[in-house]
C-alpha cells in the first residue's frame, strides 16, 4: 500500500501515512457509552487499590515514617497536579490513547509513540507484579499458589474482558466498592489503638539529617519515594476509557479527580492510622500490613484481621483486574494507529480487542513465572514515571502553541500546575533508579526493543484517518489559519 502525506494528517519527514478502507474502523470499534463518571472513579480506585493493602509500608524501612510521610505529601502533589493536567487533556482529545494521543498533538509521531510505550510498558508489567503477590496471597489463604493460581487469573479475567467492557467495568466496581470497605474497617478498627509515639519507634541511624522523625536522614525521604507511588501508581489510566465513556469530555475530568481524591483520602488515613496503632518498626518489612497492623494492635488475629486479609484479596484482584483492561486499551490505539501491529486492534462482537488483551496476558504469564514481583513493580513504575514527565511536557506544550484549541475543562493553575507535576515526576523517574539498578536494565531493554521497531518498520506504516490523526491534522490546520 503506497504511502500518502495527505490522508488526514500533518505530512512529516520522519513518518509516512497509509490510506485505509472504511472497514478498518469497522472492524476496530469500542463499544461507546459503556462508563459515566461514577464508573470511572471506580475504575481509578480499582488501578490503584492493591497498593493501599501492600507495598507502600516498605518506604517506612526506606525512610521512616517522616521520610515515607514527606514522600507521600510530595507524590500525592505530584498525581493531584498530573491529574487535574489530564483532565483538560482528556476533554480536549477524548481518545482510546490517552497520554499517547495527548503526546501525539504536542510533539507529533515520535513523541506520541514514546509516549504510549512508557505507558505500556506500566501497564503491561503491573499485572505479572500482581499476580505473584496474588499467587502469594493465595498461598497463605487457601494453600495453593505459583503457576497455576498465575494462570488461573489471566485466563479468568482476561475472558471476562472479551465477553464485554459494560459488564467487566461493572463487575470491577464491585470488586472495588468491596476492597474499599475492607480498608474502611480497617482504619476503624485502627483508631482506638492509635498512639503518635508508635510512629517514630523505628531507631535514629547517624544519617545526616537523621532525627526520630527522619531515621534515615534526609536521604530517606528520597528513597521512599518509588513507594509513596505505590498509593497512587495508574490512576492516570482513565483518559483510556475515553471511547467508551458516555460523555467523555464531562465524564472524564470527574472520573480522574473524583478517583483521585479518593485516594489521597485513603493514603493519608492509612499511612497515619496503620503505624500509628501497630508502630513503624513492625510493619516495615511485612507483606500484608493491614493485617498484621491489626494483629499486633488487638494482640493477636481477629474476626476483623480475617476480613481484611481475606478482602485484601478483592484489593489485588481489583487492580490486577482493572490494568489488563488499561494495557488493552492503550495497545488497541497504538496498533489501530499502525505503531504496533494492527491486527492487534482488531475487535469481537462484544467490540473488545482480543488480541490486545490475549497476547499482553501471555507475556505478563511468563514474566510472572519469574516470581520477582518487586523488580516487576520497579520496572512498571519506571514506565509510568517516563510516561508523567512527556504528558505533563505535552500540557504546557499545548497551552503555549495552541491555546486557542477547546478546553471543556481547564487545569486550576494552568501551565504552573502541569509544571510542579513535571518537576516532581523527574524526581520520581530518578529515585526509581537508586533503588534497583535493574531497573534500568529490565526497561532500558523492554524500550528499546519497541522503539527499533517504530524506527525500522511501524513509522513508515501509520495509519491515515484515526482519532489521533485527525486532531493533529485539525489543529496543524487552524494553527496555518492563524
Amino acid at each position: 500500500m503506497p504511502s500518502d502525506h495527505s490522508a488526514g494528517a500533518p505530512a512529516s519527514s520522519s513518518v509516512d501515512f497509509e490510506k485505509v478502507g472504511s472497514d478498518y474502523f469497522q472492524q476496530r470499534e469500542l463499544k461507546k457509552g459503556a462508563a459515566g463518571w461514577v464508573l470511572l472513579v471506580g475504575l481509578g480506585v480499582a488501578y490503584v487499590i492493591s497498593g493501599d493493602y501492600a507495598g507502600w509500608n516498605f518506604g517506612l524501612a526506606q525512610g521512616g515514617w517522616g521520610g515515607m510521610f514527606l514522600a507521600t505529601l510530595l507524590m500525592a502533589t505530584m498525581y493531584l497536579c498530573m491529574c487535574f493536567s489530564l483532565a483538560e487533556l482528556s476533554s480536549m482529545i477524548p481518545t482510546a490513547g490517552g497520554g499517547y494521543g495527548f503526546a501525539r498533538s504536542a510533539f507529533g509521531p515520535w513523541g506520541g509513540f514514546l509516549t504510549g510505550t512508557a505507558i505500556l510498558i506500566e501497564y503491561a508489567i503491573a499485572p505479572a507484579a500482581i499476580a505473584v503477590f496474588i499467587g502469594a496471597y493465595c498461598q497463605s489463604l487457601f494453600g495453593i499458589g505459583g503457576w497455576m493460581i498465575y494462570l488461573a487469573f489471566y485466563i479468568v479475567f482476561i475472558g471476562i474482558h472479551i465477553f464485554g467492557v459494560g459488564e467487566a467495568l461493572k463487575l470491577m466496581f464491585i470488586i472495588t466498592a468491596v476492597a474499599a470497605i475492607a480498608l474502611a474497617v480497617f482504619l476503624i478498627g485502627m483508631v482506638p489503638h492509635f498512639d503518635a509515639a508508635n510512629l517514630f519507634d523505628i531507631a535514629k541511624t547517624d544519617a545526616v539529617g537523621a532525627s526520630s522523625f527522619l531515621p534515615f536522614g534526609y536521604v530517606g525521604v528520597w528513597a521512599a519515594i518509588p513507594y509513596a507511588i505505590w498509593f497512587f501508581l495508574a490512576v492516570e489510566g482513565v483518559p483510556l476509557a475515553a471511547e467508551e465513556t458516555k460523555n467523555p469530555k464531562r465524564d472524564l475530568p470527574r472520573g480522574l479527580i473524583g478517583a483521585m481524591l479518593v485516594l489521597l483520602a485513603f493514603a493519608l488515613l492509612i499511612l497515619v492510622v496503620g503505624p500509628g496503632g501497630a508502630g513503624s518498626e513492625a510493619l516495615k518489612a511485612s507483606g500484608n500490613p493491614l493485617v498484621e497492623a491489626l494483629s499486633k494492635a488487638y494482640g493477636g488475629s481477629t474476626w476483623m484481621g480475617g476480613f481484611v486479609n481475606l478482602v485484601g484479596l478483592a484489593g489485588l484482584i481489583a487492580s490486577f483486574f482493572s490494568i489488563i483492561y488499561a494495557y488493552s486499551r492503550q495497545i488497541f490505539a497504538l496498533s489501530r494507529a499502525g505503531y504496533l501491529p494492527r491486527k492487534l486492534s482488531e475487535t469481537n462482537k462484544s467490540k473488545a480487542p482480543v488480541l490486545a488483551l490475549v497476547i499482553p496476558g501471555i507475556i505478563g504469564f511468563a514474566l510472572s513465572l519469574t516470581g520477582q514481583g518487586d523488580l516487576l513493580i520497579l520496572v512498571a513504575v519506571f514506565g509510568a514515571t517516563l510516561s508523567y514527565v512527556l504528558m505533563m511536557a505535552a500540557h504546557i506544550t499545548l497551552r503555549i502553541r495552541r491555546p486557542k484549541m477547546e478546553r471543556p475543562y481547564r487545569t486550576p493553575g494552568g501551565i504552573f500546575t502541569s509544571s510542579v507535576a513535571l518537576v516532581l515526576a523527574c524526581i520520581a523517574v530518578v529515585a526509581g533508579f537508586l533503588v534497583d539498578p535493574r531497573v534500568v536494565i529490565g526497561a532500558a531493554v523492554i524500550y528499546a526493543v519497541l522503539i527499533a521497531y517504530f524506527a525500522f518498520y511501524s513509522r513508515h506504516h501509520l495509519v491515515a484517518g484515526t482519532p489521533e490523526e485527525e486532531f493533529a491534522a485539525i489543529q496543524k490546520a487552524e494553527e496555518a489559519l492563524h
